[in-house]
Order: structure tokens, then sequence, then C-alpha cells
């Protein structure tokens, strides 16, 4: 069981009278506006599961999380608000160069309303912000217009196909239904293996209507339709008022002296990306 009320109070949602698509969109841009995509835990040496009930537990307390906390979270909100929901493995490629195919480094969900069937996926880091009709076609969501076909990789998936702009290039996943436990390996080497990009890099999205914040490391990026913003965060106080602000993230449980060495461990390692000329 999880805590739906308290849920839909942090994204600032009334309880659904019926399990609709109006509702679902809500939703679904409720969660992206205010439950950010983030990896600190990873950095402060604090080991997460990917429970659906800790996730929730992890968003009513201000945090947010990635794919199998963002939609294993929102699938069990979707599910006890009578909504159909499918989990199903699926595969992130940050590069074009990354091959295609549901990898199982992600977690895509599927809702079935209405004789439809609908992408729901809050933890794509920045990519959606309302659901997408499960058909072939492209779609124009703030700065970022972005297509669903089937896959070429994946005997009858799916594949999704970012905008340049974008954090990742695109996303395959399979059609066969799956369960949240069975992506607690992946989990696993993804927050602790040396090759993650988790590991190596502290993250953050958060996505709105307009576009999406993106944190990473000390540099902060606002990206919308008229350019993109950057700048670099150069102050503890000022970083932490980042995480704070821009992505609406509580960090009330981690004391001074682990603020400052995550600072430290952060700025280091921005010191010496520039020293390597900021590839």
């Amino acid at each position: 069981m999880i805590d739906v009320d308290g849920y839909l109070a942090v994204l600032g949602v009334a309880r659904p009278a019926a399990p609709t698509a109006e509702a679902l969109r809500a939703l679904h841009r409720a969660q992206t506006e205010r439950v950010s995509y983030e990896n600190l835990d990873i950095h402060l040496g604090r080991p997460t599961g990917i429970g659906a009930a800790e996730s929730v537990a992890r968003i009513l307390r201000g945090r947010g999380g990635y794919c199998f906390h963002l939609n294993g979270a929102f699938a069990a909100l979707l599910t006890a608000l009578g909504y159909d929901v499918t989990r199903h493995r699926a595969g992130v490629q940050s590069t074009s160069g990354d091959p295609a195919g549901a990898s199982g480094n992600h977690l895509a969900l599927t809702v079935r309303l209405d004789g439809e069937r609908w992408l729901v996926d809050t933890g794509l880091a920045g990519g959606l912000y309302e659901p997408l009709p499960l058909r072939e076609g492209s779609h124009t969501q703030g700065p970022f217009t972005c297509a669903l076909a089937p896959s070429t990789a994946v005997p009858g998936g799916w594949r999704f196909t970012h905008d340049p702009r974008g954090s990742f290039t695109g996303m395959d996943f399979a059609p066969e239904p799956v369960e949240l436990s069975s992506f607690t390996a992946e989990h696993v080497r993804l927050s602790t293996s040396p090759e993650s990009g988790f590991v190596r890099t502290l993250t953050a999205h958060r996505r709105d209507r307009e576009g999406v914040d993106v944190l990473r490391g000390c540099v902060l990026r606002r990206i919308e339709a008229e350019g993109t913003e950057e700048r670099t965060v150069d102050s503890a106080d000022d970083w932490y008022d980042v995480l704070a602000g821009v992505f609406r993230l509580d960090l009330g449980d981690v004391d001074a002296p682990a603020r400052a060495e995550l600072w430290r461990r952060i700025r280091t390692a921005h010191q010496e990306w520039e020293a390597a000329g900021r590839p």
C-alpha cells in the first residue's frame, strides 16, 4: 500500500473521480514539474532501493530519483487510482553511437485507457511532459520534438526518438510486461559501478511546459524553444539554493559536514573537467 493522498498532495492534484485521459495528463504534468529526476543519494553514499513504497516515501519527503524510482512510484499511484498500467523493460541510448534495444537500463510504462495505449514516462530525464498516444508519429512538447515508431531493434516493441537538444537520443522498450523487481540488479550496477554515468556525474532534471532545467555537476542549463541559457554555479550556498529552488529537493536530512564534502567533490570534478577542455 502507498499513501495516495500524500502523493497527490505533493503533486498538487486532487484525487480524480475516475481514471480518465485528462486526469492522466494532469498527473503526468504535475509529477514532471514537482518531482525531479536526480541521483544525489549516489553521490552522498546513501544506497536506495527501488521498491514502489520506498520510492513513494522518497517523493513524500521531498526527493526524486531516476527512472526505477520515478516510474515505479508513478505506476503504483496510477494503479491505485484505477489505471491499467504495464511496466516494460526498456533501454535508453545516451548518444547516437549507443546500440538500440531494450537493454534494461530503463523502466518504461504504458497505460491502456478507453481502447488506446499511452506511453507514460516521468523518468526520462526531462523527456516527456505529457503522455503520448502509442502510435507512430511526431509530437512537440515545449522546446522538444520527439517521435514514436515501432522499434527496429526489439520485435513488437516501440522506439521513442528524442529531440537533438535533449539529454539522450532515444529509448526502445519491449512489449512484454515485467515486474519492478526485475530491475534490481541493473539498479545496483547503475548506482555503484565506476563505469556508470550516474556514479561519474551528479545530475538533476526538472521538466515544465516551457522547457527543462538541467544540472550536471556545477553547470546549470535552462532549455526553452528560444534557446539555452547556461551558467556555472560557483559557490556551495548557490548550489544548494539551486537544488532547493529550481529542483524542489529537500536536503534537510543531509548534515553540514556531508553537504560540505559533497560540494567539495562536485567542485573538484568540475575544475578537472574545465582543465581537460570541457568536452
